[in-house]
């Protein structure tokens, strides 16, 4: 079985098969760049400098894990719907908020 079928889309359009070095920084800068914009529309609260520093060392030292689970899994795609749902959610619940009812 070819490993350029079994490739995820992000991967595939990286071209990690062919170039493993630069294809798997670039994904995972995406991945890291995707928690981070999840974690800031669905998870984060105020913090102090420190605390909120450690948080995002965590985060990003996680995305490592995520970055070889998702070379043949849809971890970035997921990330990209999780980031949708939580974009559309802000704008509703901003809308209801200027418009009173919440």
């Amino acid at each position: 079985m070819n490993v350029e079928d079994r490739l995820s889309f992000f991967p595939a359009l990286y071209r990690v098969e062919a170039n493993p070095d630069t294809g798997m920084w670039m994904l995972y800068l995406t991945i890291v760049i995707l928690s981070i914009v999840v974690f800031k529309l669905g998870f984060a609260k105020k913090l102090p400098l420190f605390k909120s520093a450690l948080i995002y060392l965590f985060l990003i030292l996680g995305c490592t894990v995520l970055t070889f689970l998702a070379v043949f899994l849809p971890v970035t795609e997921g990330l990209i719907i999780a980031a949708l749902i939580l974009i559309i959610y802000k704008v509703r619940l901003r809308r209801e908020q200027a418009k009173g009812t919440i």
